[in-house]
């Protein structure tokens, strides 16, 4: 379809890449990868025309359309939602116009005369192209994509105008979608996307009938939707196949194979430069070294590019606070009529990681700013814990900033141990590099700011930290900083991401707000997911748990039994096998899952040893009612991994 031959491009005097021979053909999946400044979007504007090249060729086959989506500024105005998608299908419109004036002319005509041949012919025609077309199923096609990228119907009549900048955003992505150009290319889609709208972007795109080019930040969401990775790279770009794990997988072997190349060309370059300096004055071996000299010459010498710089960061420690950090007891929270959320109970506890879920508009930041103090409850009661230092970041943080002081100076000040070099690396983290860390606060854009605020609030971090959506406007490498940093950050954490490699990796609960509640679920995304989908439905009996323990001997005893429980559920499956049968993927995500949960069964026999060591040493009534009110949540927690792990060992044994 498309095809760039030595293709180059500069920015000024730097080369963003350069030699790129590259076809692409009807079905490519790709996605595009590398540091930021490395000429990424740039590629992606060559490709849909808006920009040209420096060097070498682009050739785009005739009747080839591409359609660009870029990362932000687009402005729609002047229709509703829905006659803005509809305004996509104008050429299927006017196919419909044409049919009815046809139609129209028909019926005035004696069926007997030519024109009326004539004119029934160009009907069919376009009765033909417009059923093609699917012109009879394009108000349903509109109403999908708008639901997936979570337009309520409620939406649909009101004018684009009326949204943000993110909502017409995604207006723009529908209108993309709906077109189907043959070439789709999107630079990172899924920044302005929930992780509801981003799950279904990731199965509309699975069944789009032709060509996509993506840049995107988010790990999994390219391991999902691509099958190959362009690295810009060094000033080039390297093609790999497979998703983004893939490429990783795969750039490692790749440097490794080119050490070792480089290796073994350096030791025959030493062998050759020994031999001429050792002989050279020789006239009996003169013929030798004149064949090794041009040996040398002709050797293409390999170079080993320089890797980016790993940049480490480790918060400061804060003060432990309490074992409960904040408890919610039936908490309510409405605006007016309009409620929230209701009901809401549950606690949080020192060393958690939580993620807040929930579409766009459930509540996920009102919860997130109920538990900053930033607003209070309804009705019901929020309880800090004893010690809880609260740190609150929010998706405008950026407006408490002191906007006439430059980025450097203004770290220095909540940072006053750390030295020019330290303060760097770090803003280098957050992508604040050589003279950008002079720059006045008051001239960043929102996105900047925002990244700046972050890094600023994570010098002197709360032992709670509360984090709307920390990860937008950040490459992959500044998130491995945040999300390393996030895992040895011995407080705890409540956060909102739409990253889910970043969920997945970090969180240890997800708090799912929803329908007017708020759900507790444990583990990370994944296994949200999976409870969600009725993986945690007891299909077999849960074996019965003591009343003092759901220690480590009942598991293993557990494990003894299991093949007694499972021979019976294994007969009464063979009936039904076709329903149960797992594919290979699904059968590696359940042995995925059944090591999760021995390693939180076994996780969970630590505490709950330390809480009833804890009980067996009195210190005040308060704090032993407290205790044993973990340990009985603790308890039933291992209860109810006892029994999923029971589900699951029982499918699994069945399936092999």
């Amino acid at each position: 379809m498309i095809q760039l031959t030595a293709a180059g491009k500069r920015f000024g005097p730097k080369i963003l890449f350069e030699d790129l021979n590259w076809l692409i053909t009807p079905k490519e999946r790709v996605g595009i990868v590398g540091a930021n400044g490395t000429g990424k979007s740039t590629l992606l504007k060559v490709l849909a025309g808006i920009e040209g090249l420096d060097y070498g060729s682009v050739n785009v086959m005739k009747g080839i359309r591409a359609g660009y989506l870029p990362q932000d500024g687009i402005t729609l105005s002047g229709r509703t939602v829905f006659d803005e998608c509809m305004g996509v299908f104008a050429e299927i419109h006017a196919l419909e116009a044409e049919q009815q004036n046809l139609a129209h002319r028909m019926s005035e005509l004696d069926h007997s005369t030519p024109e009326y041949q004539q004119i029934a012919e160009r009907y069919h025609q376009v009765q033909s192209e417009f059923t093609a077309r699917d012109g009879y199923n394009i108000e349903s096609r509109v109403g999908a994509v708008l639901s997936g990228l979570g337009f309520g119907r409620e939406d649909w009549p009101r004018r684009v105008e009326e949204f943000s900048g993110g909502w017409q955003m995604r207006i723009a992505l529908a209108k993309l979608l709906l077109e189907e150009p043959n070439l789709l290319l999107l630079d990172e889609p899924t920044n302005h996307l929930d992780l509801e709208a981003r799950n279904w972007l990731e199965s509309y795109l699975e069944n789009y009938p032709n060509a996509f080019v993506l840049i995107s930040h988010d790990r999994f969401f390219l391991d999902v939707t691509v099958s190959r990775i362009a690295e810009i790279w060094n000033k080039h770009v390297y093609f790999y196949t497979g998703g983004y794990s893939k490429y990783e997988q795969q750039k490692t072997e790749r440097r490794a194979q080119l050490e070792a190349a480089y290796a073994n060309q350096r030791d025959r370059i030493e062998q050759l430069e020994t031999f001429i300096n050792r002989f050279r004055a020789q006239a009996t071996k003169a013929k030798q070294v004149q064949s090794r000299i041009k040996e040398l010459e002709k050797i293409d010498r390999i170079e080993i590019p320089p890797d980016e710089k790993t940049i480490h960061f480790r918060f400061p420690q804060p003060k432990p606070s309490g074992r409960i950090v904040a408890e919610f007891r039936n908490v309510a929270k409405s605006y007016g009529e309009k409620n929230v959320f209701s009901g809401a109970s549950f606690s949080i506890e020192r060393g958690d990681r939580i993620a807040l879920v929930g579409v766009n508009g459930a509540g996920k930041s009102t919860l997130i700013k109920l538990l900053s103090g930033e607003e209070p409850v309804t009705s019901g009661e929020y309880v800090l814990g004893h010690n809880v230092a609260t740190d609150y970041f929010a998706q405008d943080q950026y407006k408490v900033l002191d906007a006439d002081s430059t980025i450097i100076d203004d770290l220095a000040l909540v940072a006053p141990r750390s030295n020019n070099t330290e303060l760097r690396s770090i803003l280098g983290c957050f992508l604040f590099s050589e003279d950008d860390v002079f720059k006045r606060i008051g001239v960043l854009s929102g996105g900047e700011r925002n990244r700046y605020a972050l890094a600023r609030m994570l010098m002197m971090p709360g032992n709670f930290l509360l984090l709307d959506e920390p990860t937008n406007h950040l490459d992959m490498r500044a998130k491995d900083v945040l999300l390393t940093a996030l895992q040895e950050f011995n407080g705890t954490v409540v956060f909102v991401s739409h990253d889910r490699y970043f969920i997945d990796k970090l969180a240890t609960r997800v708090i799912e707000v929803a329908d007017g509640g708020v759900h507790v679920f444990p583990g990370n995304y994944e296994d949200y997911l999976w409870r969600k989908n009725g993986g945690g439905s007891a299909a077999v009996a849960p074996v019965a748990t003591s009343a003092k323990s759901a220690s480590a001997a009942e598991f293993h005893t557990a494990v003894k039994s299991k093949t007694a429980v499972a021979d019976k559920a294994v007969v009464a499956e063979k009936a039904d096998d076709k329903q149960r049968r797992l594919n290979p993927i699904k059968f590696r995500q359940m042995k995925q899952r059944q090591r999760a949960i021995e390693d939180e069964i076994t996780r969970l026999e630590v505490e709950i040893a330390d809480f009833e060591q804890a009980l067996s040493s009195f210190q005040s009534a308060e704090m032993s009612i407290e205790i044993a009110g973990m340990l009985e949540s603790r308890r039933e927690d291992m209860k109810n991994l006892l029994a999923e792990w029971e589900e699951v060992s029982t499918i699994l044994e069945a399936n092999k």
